[in-house]
């Protein structure tokens, strides 16, 4: 007999539902709608920056990832992952996002990352820019650039455009297009999370789709 088991050793857990239905015209808008979150992730994410420079020599010396710090970056990126979700990294729900750091479990997009009880020290020297080089000519396809810490353009925008023109004809998002959008923005904020010191667990070069995390399948008696 087997069952189903999450996928073992992946810190970053991305997960996503798909609302419905969806307005067929309001994501013509969404791009002024967004704009009070934009001003306020800019500056998030210069103290994001700020964070992780403090962070990067926390773990240099203690081989720690001091808690605040690090709850505090989760936050900025489960932030942008709810307005990229919301506008054109996905379109694929009309609820407005929070201004929020927290876990917001109601929100139809979420973002955990499992805390590290230590991180190694010789790592934090350079997986966030040698180690990490190979996925960052990957992600640079998937989203073309990184924007005040949320992705515009590049594969994922073309997708999403796709399915909101399908969206305007059919009043039907397509769920297969769900499903790899999902996937992209997943393999994204895997590599944002090693980039930015939270974890030492190589993001895996796997396109894992849809709007659950993966499961392997365990046996059992």
């Amino acid at each position: 007999m087997t069952t189903p088991a999450p996928t073992p050793g992946l810190p970053v857990r991305v997960t996503a539902r798909l609302d419905a239905p969806l307005s067929r015209w309001l994501w013509l808008v969404k791009w002024i709608l967004v704009v009070p979150h934009v001003v306020v992730l800019f500056f998030l994410w210069i103290a994001f920056s700020l964070v992780g420079l403090i962070a990067f020599f926390a773990i240099l010396f203690t081989a720690r990832y001091p808690r605040p710090l690090f709850d505090f970056n989760l936050g900025v990126l489960r932030w942008s992952w709810r307005v990229s979700f919301y506008s054109y990294g996905a379109l694929a729900t009309d609820r407005y996002p929070p201004f929020s750091l927290r876990e917001e479990p109601d929100y139809p997009a979420r973002l955990d990352v499992a805390y590290p009880e230590r991180l190694s020290r010789g790592l934090v020297l350079v997986k966030w820019w040698l180690l990490a080089i190979p996925h960052y000519i990957v992600v640079g396809f998937f989203v073309g650039g990184w924007h005040t810490g949320w992705w515009g353009g590049g594969l994922v925008a073309v997708l999403t455009v796709i399915a909101a023109v399908i969206l305007l004809f059919t009043e039907r998002y397509p769920r297969d297009l769900f499903d790899l959008i999902v996937g992209l923005n997943r393999w994204v904020l895997r590599l944002a999370a090693y980039a930015s010191l939270m974890t030492d667990v190589y993001p895996p070069f796997r396109l894992d789709m849809g709007g659950d995390e993966p499961s392997v399948l365990r046996k059992t008696p």
